[in-house]
Order: structure tokens, then sequence, then C-alpha cells
């Protein structure tokens, strides 16, 4: 063999271990670009403003239990709102529950303390709704460690419907609200929900909330739900009473901390599927500052790992800051500029995400390209810091996922 040839050879040896890491940093990469235009498609077609989406059609329902159909198409419906403080835009949130286009619906609104100041704007607003069936329970029930489901249990006992809408206090409701809902419904549904899209942001924090909530909470849940793997989302809820009944009733929510988490789980054991609105409902946020920011997105993280882990490992891989580090080491290990690799994709990536919002119509702060890739780099954080909390605090109420650790 000539040195040549062993110069060659000795060179290969030392350069192949690099060429394959740099090949597979380049598949993960890629791979991970395709799922992501991938989800921007399935959300895009599904969270797309249409005529169809504002005047959904009635459907054709299961048989109620007690309940007469109404002639077949549009049954009567019980909206369960728990109510907890004064939230932004409260009174105009609480007050689109009287403006909704259903021929037959009763609202029942929820608190869980005489002192709490939400309660005067409650009464103001069904006083100025004569015409509409709503009224004021007050008191608590405790039959879990999570305060708002046991706000929400005297509202369910008392529902008169077999068709039952939990709704947050903080959800815009448009006119279309309660037929939406319904339009979701199949034979093998056995809830319905629509996970919160912010709107109405103002400043950096609540545009980075938008971040989140919009652009990839939101993208997740239609990409799981178009899986066939829809999770609850306690924002909204419409339940068939005796589906819950069945499993034991109100109180059989309290089995997880979090209520939807509960739900997920009680629904896909009775062999149905959880559905999702499309598109999904708003949530104004106004203004956010960093903290509140922060602690919002640490809980839902605590509460996704506690009850579903196996579906929160992935989680650490989500945003672009893994296919953009792995895209930039293959850049380098090749002699390609690091820049002129991740600059493009980097476009591209935010870009998608931009186009999305664009085609639902969702807001898109001054600087949301910033807030996404701040978001991005807080990802991984958050995910490990999911596996390192369990305490946290949900409007002045201490509450732990310690023992809320069960598997999928």
């Amino acid at each position: 063999m000539t040195d040549r040839h062993k110069t060659v050879t000795r060179n290969t040896y030392w350069l192949s271990p690099m060429t394959g890491s740099a090949v597979a940093a380049a598949s993960f990469c890629g791979i991970a670009f395709v799922f992501h235009i991938a989800s921007i498609i399935i959300t895009a077609s599904r969270c797309r403003p249409s005529p169809a989406a504002q005047s959904p059609p009635s459907p054709v329902l299961p048989p109620l239990a007690s309940e007469e159909r109404n002639g077949g198409t549009a049954p009567p419906v019980s909206i369960v709102r728990p109510v907890c403080g004064l939230d932004n835009f409260l009174e105009e949130t609480l007050g689109a529950s009287f403006e909704l286009d259903y021929p037959r619906y009763e609202v029942i609104f929820c608190v869980a303390s005489t002192r709490d100041p939400a309660i005067a704007v409650v009464q103001r607003l069904i006083a100025a709704h004569p015409r509409c069936h709503a009224r004021l329970l007050v008191g608590d029930d405790c039959i879990s460690q999570n305060p708002k489901l046991n706000n929400c249990v005297k509202g369910w006992r008392a529902a008169k419907h077999d068709w039952i809408i939990m709704a947050d206090s903080n959800v815009l409701m448009p006119p279309d609200y309660i037929r939406r809902l319904l339009a979701a419904w199949k034979p093998d549904t056995g809830l319905v929900c629509s996970p919160p899209v912010g709107c109405r942001p103002a400043g950096f924090w609540a545009g980075l909330e938008c971040a989140f909530l919009n652009t990839y909470q939101v993208r997740a849940q239609y990409v799981a739900d178009a899986l066939g793997l829809g999770f609850a989302q306690g924002k909204t809820m419409l339940w068939r009473r005796a589906d819950l009944e069945r499993a034991g009733g109100i109180a059989a929510l309290g089995a997880e901390v979090a209520e939807d988490a509960a739900s997920t789980k009680i629904v896909r054991a009775a062999g149905l599927r959880v559905r999702l609105t499309a598109p999904p409902f708003q949530q104004p946020l106004g203004r956010r500052g960093p903290i509140e920011v922060w602690r919002r997105q640490t809980r839902w993280a605590r509460l996704r790992r506690a009850s579903f882990p196996l579906y929160f490992v992935p989680e650490i891989l989500g945003g672009a800051f893994f296919p953009l580090i792995a895209a930039a080491y293959a850049a380098s290990a090749t002699d390609v500029s690091v820049f002129a690799t991740v600059a493009p994709l980097a476009l591209v990536w935010y870009g998608a995400e931009i186009a999305l919002a664009k085609v639902a119509q969702w807001p898109l702060p001054v600087f949301y390209a910033l807030a996404a890739l701040l978001r991005d780099l807080l990802l991984p954080i958050l995910w490990l810091d999911a596996w390192i909390g369990t305490d946290f605090v949900w409007r002045g109420h201490q509450m732990s996922i310690a023992a809320d650790s069960s598997t999928p």
C-alpha cells in the first residue's frame, strides 16, 4: 500500500464519524421541517374561517335520556360558566352568553365565594337580559383539589338539560357558539372541546402568549385531533350528561388535578373520541406581564407531564430550537456557511407560522417573529421545569401534581 493510499484511508477513517453525525443532524432537521409544514397545513385547513363555520347545519344527534328533541334539530342546552375574579374583558366575555343564536338554552354562572367582585358583574348582566334564562349560583363543593371543578359542581347538578357545556369565563362566545359545538358531534364522540385562541394582545408579553397559544399549542391540538388522539381542553367542553354520569358524574373529573385531563381519560375509556370545533373560539388577552405568562405555561406543562407523561416526552423537540441547531451543526461539519443555512430555514419556519395566523385570521403582533423565537428558546426550559416542579398557584389556590402522576 502506497503512502498516499494510507493517508487517504486514514483521513477517510477520521472523517466518517463526522460525516455520519452531519447526515443524522441534517435528517433530523429535514424531518422536523416536514412535520412542521404538515402541521401548519392541517391546522390551516381546520381553522380557516368560512361561511359554513359561521352558520353550521344542525347535526343529527343521538337520542337524549330525558329531554324532548325539540323537533330533532336543536336540543336544549345548559351552559355552566365558572367565574372567579375580574379578568380582562370579563363583562364582554360573560355578556356574550346572552347573545347566542340558539332557540333554547340556559346559562348558569357559578361563583365560589360571596366576596368575589365578579358577582356584581354577573348580577348586572342578568338584570340587563331578562329574556335569557340565566341564574347565578354561589357556593363551593369541595370534591377535589381543583377549585374550578369545585365551583362547577353546583352548576352541573342544577342544569336542566341533557347537553351541558362547561365554559370558562374568559372564553368569548360567538353567536353560533352552541351550533358550532353541536355540529362537531359525531356518532363516536364523547366530548367536544375548543382550544383557546389568544386575541387582542396588548404589549410584547401578550404577544408571546399568542405565540404559545395560537401557532404552537392550538396547532398541536389539531394535529392530535387529526390523528384520532384528541385531548380535552377545559376552556370549552360539551358533554352529553349521560356519558359523564356513567363514569361517576362530575366528581369523576376530580381524578386528575386538571379536569380536562380526567375528561380525556374518561372519554377514551368509554371507547369514544374527543373532537375539536373548527375553527376554535377566542380568548381576549389584554395586557400580560412576563411572570404571568411564565407561570401559566409552567402550570400547563406540569399538568401535561403529570397526566400524559408518554405524550409529554417528545415535547422537548417542539419548536425550531433543536432543528435549527441541527442545521447549524450539519452546515459547520460540511464547511457550509452556518448563517447562510440557518437564516433561510428560520425564515421558512416562522414564515409558515405567520402564514397560518393570516389564514386563520389570528392576531399577528408587530414583534411576532421575536416572540416566537423567544417561545422556542423557552420550550426546553419549560420541559425540564415540568419534570422538576410539582406545585403551582391558580387564582390564589395552592395546588400540587405530586400525587397525580398516572400514565396514559
